[in-house]
């Protein structure tokens, strides 16, 4: 027997079907509530609203769990490799071997971006934030791509979505370079993704960057960690956009606008703002936790915590024993590291921070293995647009291929001037 909500209005009775997911969890479809009853929902920041049903990604905050597909998100320490785990996110399986050579052969061959680009960089100026640049240089790519504004078929999808995830790393290494008035370095086809994104980041004319395997194995795994989370606002925010039939390269742009701020992938940037605080002022660990927790203080301990999960997160556990590793081994010395260090272990031994689940989460870890590779600051949040962009595209194709998917429009309960007679 199906599962019924009843919710009773005014005196009368009404029936709405209860949809169970596989991994259990429920939801009472409320579609027609308002045609039945007059009446909506109101819940301020959707906290309790599905607006979707999804494929692709599971997270369970109170077990600490995520999986991308049915794979829990662990199984992807062991060889991280992030060009497969996208291609996976977007086409609902692993990709054979000739699957994945033709999707690599068009990130390598489509890499570079046309020249005449170039000429929009000039147009901003070089203490643009780097979100700001990138979100438009997303957009631009409608002009200079328009064969792919209507994607008719998934071989058209393949070759768009192959271009995006190429040409991202090759604009935000030129943002980066263009701040400090550096050249445009041209793609190399011989390297890999991430390799390939850090020689356009930081070679030189006729020097070019050799990457550390161990940088380049923990850069891979920042992506993938990165690559989705379910309806977060940026992901809403790019199925939002798309549902009004905007192409996939605008409406990735509008999911860049929406991951720039603070509370979503500008986090990272908090935990080394307030790193570089501590080590400023000579505060110790301890007195800046001191801090933190008296409640008449503004301070807050940055990196800790998560809206979803009440439990350690499942990517923050990762990325400890990868950024332990390789902080070891790449014998890096930084005060900011060893007072973020400190802090983890004051905080995982501290009852106030265990009773209130305040566990590091993946900002904490992520911004500390960022900073070991030498990404400046005010790049990270690129860097996580990097990494979510397949599932940005994941989400966008799935939506797209759904026959019953509705322009999305969000009612609200006016409270302003009532109608004047």
């Amino acid at each position: 027997m199906d599962k019924i909500a009843r919710i009773i209005l005014e005196g009368v009775e009404y029936e709405f079907p209860v949809v169970v997911g596989t991994e259990g969890e429920k939801a009472i479809d409320i579609s027609t509530l308002r045609s039945k009853t007059g009446h909506i929902t109101l819940d301020p920041g959707f906290g309790n609203t599905g607006s979707c049903r999804s494929a692709i990604t599971f997270t369970d905050g109170e077990k600490g769990i995520l999986h991308y597909r049915g794979i829990p998100i662990e199984l992807f320490e062991s060889i991280p490799n992030f060009v497969r785990v996208g291609w996976f996110l977007i086409f609902g399986r692993m990709p054979d071997e000739e699957s994945y050579s033709r999707f690599s052969y068009i990130l390598t061959n489509k890499a570079n971006i046309d020249e005449d680009m170039k000429n929009h960089f000039s147009g901003f100026p070089k203490s643009a934030p780097p979100m700001a640049v990138l979100s438009a240089m997303l957009s631009t790519l409608s002009c200079f791509y328009p064969e792919f504004n209507e994607l008719d078929n998934r071989e058209e999808f393949e070759q768009a979505a192959a271009r995006l995830i190429s040409k991202i790393r090759t604009l935000a290494a030129y943002t980066y370079r263009r701040s400090l008035g550096l050249p445009y370095i041209y793609p190399d086809p011989n390297l890999p993704y991430v390799s390939n994104f850090l020689h356009m980041m930081f070679s030189q004319p006729y020097q070019p960057y050799q990457a550390d395997p161990i940088a380049i194995e923990a850069l891979n795994l920042v992506l993938i960690l990165h690559a989705d989370h379910e309806q977060n606002c940026s992901t809403s925010t790019v199925r939002m956009v798309g549902s009004s039939k905007a192409n996939l390269f605008a409406s990735c742009a509008a999911g860049v606008n929406a991951l720039w701020g603070s509370l979503h992938g500008g986090a990272n940037v908090k935990v080394i703002e307030m790193l570089e605080s501590i080590h400023a002022n000579n505060l110790t660990p301890e007195q800046y936790v001191a801090q933190a927790k008296d409640k008449k203080n503004s301070i807050r301990l940055m990196g800790f915590g998560h809206r979803v999960y009440k439990n350690f997160d499942p990517r923050a556990k990762l990325l400890k024993r990868v950024s332990e590793r390789f902080l070891k081994q790449m014998g890096i010395k930084d005060p900011l590291l060893d007072i973020a260090l400190r802090l983890e272990e004051i905080a995982l031994n501290d009852p106030y921070f265990i009773e209130r689940n305040l566990y590091p989460n993946v900002d904490f870890y992520s911004g500390i293995i960022l900073r070991a590779i030498g990404i400046p600051t005010n790049m990270f949040t690129v860097l996580f647009a990097i990494g979510r962009l397949p599932g940005w595209i994941a989400h966008w194709y799935e939506q797209n291929g759904d026959p019953d998917v509705r322009i999305a429009r969000p009612r609200q309960v006016y409270i302003g001037t009532p109608r004047q007679s």
